[in-house]
């Protein structure tokens, strides 16, 4: 494919608080990404509980891809583990329900009853979170919506079936749900089994870089494509794309840290880990592309400070770093991966409890707050790579740090301070552009992963940062967090 010829992809990425939908223009030596359309991803409160609105985000979709222009694919990724359920007929049984809703209370009890925990670890590789599709199925048996359902799509895979009318299971996405054998890469039926789910729900796997359908007439007219469009089936899971857009060189010892709503946090390795020091550490082995692992550990990430905002009725995060910057250093923190920070609600209110309850000094203005949200997941994401290099036995250089949070320099060079080696922020779009680039390597363009990662390095901006400060500040702040017990054995 020569420059002349670059093509254009248009990636839809919905993430947990906004979708849009991006332009890619991909050649051997060209990469340029335009934003053709962003809309809100606002989740609705209902009697019934959480849920998301799946229509409006349809409607961003579509409109992202009329103002996207002409393409010559379309690839899908989004948040893991959600789904919606289909009649026979196709039609949707209800708005899918939120990960954050409060139906998977006392669940995983239920299900360790029948599945200990160590043999669940072992044969899937998932780590322990309420909100797993696995829990969330076993919520739904016997309500009369699971029982009408003929088909269970993944979130990516319902927004391409409305768009082809053809169903598939995306694998990366697929290996969330913890009803995959990570080193089969095919569906655990044994374990489904025993738990009374039924596999034959779920649309055959399919994985990145196969076709996964055409736009239907109908939407070519909504959109304003005319002609044939192919859909082509990427990391649908947005973590597996992020991580597939890192700029990493050839042999380079690297961690990942995909940064957003959440922080995934981990290092890409060739097969998983399903130790009992790593289920302690509650570390996850997601499938990638080009058959990767992605061993990681999940981190509320910057949801504590969404929240927060939220909670203040603030908007712009520019002033508010600003005056973080300015605060003491490591003078209040807490454990980022603590479960009381999942649900939505008074951030500011539990963040200052957290800090009350462990006796240090308590943040009380906006400012002392937001540092402590950064220096708490500076902290985390320095315990979750020592952690995954102990378990994996695998050493780390550098830290990539992808996704939204490459735009915030406070937390990048906090981030390099408490890991105590260099961070390399950027791109910010890097689940977009994982998604551009698998489905340029469907469409003509030649090259495996470290490639794709080297047209990056060369085409996006990307800032280093090189560590700074008194290493035993951070060392004497980790102890004082929940999140930095000893090394898993």
């Amino acid at each position: 494919m020569s420059a002349a010829g670059a093509k254009t992809f248009a990636a839809v990425d919905l993430g947990a608080s906004s979708g849009r939908v991006m332009a890619g223009r991909v050649g051997p030596d060209t990469l340029r990404l335009t934003e053709a359309h962003r809309f809100p991803n606002r989740p609705v409160h209902l009697p019934e509980g959480l849920r998301w609105d799946i229509l409006g985000l349809y409607g961003g979709v579509l409109d992202g891809l009329r103002a996207a222009g002409p393409v010559d694919s379309v690839g899908i990724d989004s948040w893991a583990v959600d789904y919606g359920l289909l009649a026979a007929d196709g039609s949707l049984l209800g708005n899918p329900v939120h990960y954050r809703d409060r139906r998977t209370e006392g669940v995983p009890e239920r299900v360790w009853a029948t599945v200990p925990p160590d043999d669940l670890y072992r044969v899937t590789g998932i780590q322990y979170a309420p909100f797993n599709t696995l829990y969330q199925l076993v919520a739904a048996q016997g309500t009369p919506q699971l029982a009408a359902a003929r088909r269970l799509l993944l979130i990516p895979d319902l927004i391409a079936y409305w768009l082809t009318g053809e169903q598939g299971t995306e694998l990366t996405n697929a290996s969330t749900t913890q009803l995959i054998d990570p080193r089969t890469g095919d569906w655990n039926r044994s374990l489904a089994d025993r738990l009374g789910i039924d596999l034959a729900l779920l649309a055959p796997l399919r994985r990145p870089g196969d076709p996964a359908g055409t736009l239907l007439p109908a939407v070519q007219e909504r959109t304003g494509r005319p002609g044939p469009v192919p859909v082509t089936a990427v990391g649908s899971h947005d973590t597996a794309s992020a991580v597939a857009a890192v700029p990493a060189g050839r042999g380079e010892r690297f961690a990942y840290l995909c940064t957003g709503t959440w922080s995934l946090v981990g290092l890409e390795l060739d097969a998983p880990v399903t130790t009992g020091a790593s289920r302690a550490a509650n570390f996850t082995n997601e499938l990638g592309i080009d058959g990767t692992v992605r061993f990681l550990r999940n981190i509320m990430g910057l949801w504590l400070l969404q929240e927060c905002m939220r909670t203040w009725e603030v908007t712009d995060v520019t002033p508010l770093l600003a005056e973080a910057a300015r605060m003491p250093a490591l003078r209040y923190v807490v454990d980022a991966a603590a479960p009381e920070f999942l649900a939505p609600g008074d951030m500011p209110g539990r963040i200052a409890a957290a800090c009350r309850a462990t006796g240090g000094p308590v943040p009380h203005s906006r400012a002392e707050i937001t540092r402590c949200v950064l220096d708490s997941l500076a902290l985390a994401h320095r315990r979750a790579i020592r952690e995954a290099q102990h378990l994996a036995d695998r050493e780390a250089d550098v830290v990539h740090l992808v996704g939204g949070g490459a735009r915030n320099a406070l937390l990048c060079q906090l981030t390099s301070d408490a890991c105590g080696v260099p961070v390399v922020a950027g791109p910010a779009e890097a689940a977009a552009l994982g998604n551009v680039l698998v489905q340029a390597r469907a469409h003509g363009l030649p090259g495996d992963l470290a490639s794709t990662r080297e047209l990056i390095a060369r085409t996006q901006p990307l800032t280093r940062y090189e560590p700074s400060g008194d290493p035993t500040a951070w060392e004497a702040a980790a102890r004082r967090t929940e999140d930095t017990r000893p090394l898993s054995a």
